[in-house]
């Protein structure tokens, strides 16, 4: 299976976090979402000004999702070098100027609030950035740019504009982080070959396989296959919304960006 399907794959399971989220396991335990002090909560509530913690959060941020950021400027038009340069200085720009105040007013999502930055940036800034030595002296947060390139070629096709290819690699992007915590998390477990074994279980389409099938060939009872199937499905869920807490500013954010992220890959 290429890439690209194994991501619409990825999209499919969705609709699972859509479930109960304190759904009784059958051993009687209950899985909850809890939605706690998060990094966009956290830069939100505190701003830039004088708080390490709030400019780490925004940091953990855009380690994880300035991807988004870099395809919506080469689809915008830019070379290669130049989105480069323009994805690293966006940041150190966002990280310098502290003034949050608006965002924090209006409770804004952390994807909205990037876009509508980084276009602001892009039509008010970049004329002067090219002008500039590269990065500006600044030490900034280092991107493997071959890669970002490289993602970025593989992308297919897409007539869309660049706003719905940017919310398309956020939601993505998203995916891929939830599904490789999941797998994180059972690797540590020393039960990798479980997960690969069950994770197509998280799509919505036809299992590929029974869990007859599946007992047999891990030498489990079909009862404690279907089990790891719901415990599966379970954290699945947990992980989708916990990151997805990262990006918004309250606990009632969550469903509303969840049911976004699905119109967006569907759409």
């Amino acid at each position: 299976m290429s890439k690209h399907n194994g991501l619409c794959t990825q999209t499919q399971s969705l609709s699972l976090a859509m479930q109960p989220k304190n759904e009784t396991l059958p051993d009687g335990e209950v899985g909850k979402a809890e939605f706690s002090t998060t990094d966009w909560n956290t830069v939100l509530s505190a701003g830039l000004e004088d708080s390490t913690q709030a400019q780490a959060a925004l940091t953990r941020l855009y380690r994880t999702y300035w991807y988004p950021l870099y395809a919506f400027i080469r689809r915008e038009g830019w070379d290669v070098h130049d989105a480069q340069d323009l994805t690293q200085e966006f940041f150190a720009r966002l990280l310098q100027k502290r003034d949050l105040e608006s965002v924090r007013r209006e409770k804004g999502r952390f994807r909205s609030f990037l876009l509508v930055s980084l276009k602001h940036f892009l039509v008010n800034e970049w004329e002067r950035i090219r002008t500039e030595k590269r990065g500006g002296g600044r030490a900034l947060i280092p991107l493997d740019e071959v890669l970002a390139e490289n993602r970025y070629q593989r992308e297919p096709a897409d007539e869309r504009s660049a706003d719905k290819i940017f919310e398309r690699r956020w939601a993505l992007t998203l995916l891929e982080r939830v599904l490789g915590q999941l797998r994180e998390e059972f690797a540590a477990a020393g039960k990798t070959r479980l997960f690969d074994t069950l994770k197509g279980f998280l799509s919505e389409d036809d299992e590929p396989r029974s869990q007859a099938e599946i007992a047999r060939e891990l030498g489990l009872s079909e009862g404690a296959v279907k089990q790891a199937v719901h415990r599966l499905r379970q954290r699945y869920r947990e992980l989708l919304r916990s990151e997805i807490a990262h990006t918004v500013a309250a606990p009632g954010d969550i469903e509303d960006e969840l049911r976004h992220l699905i119109a967006v890959v569907r759409g």
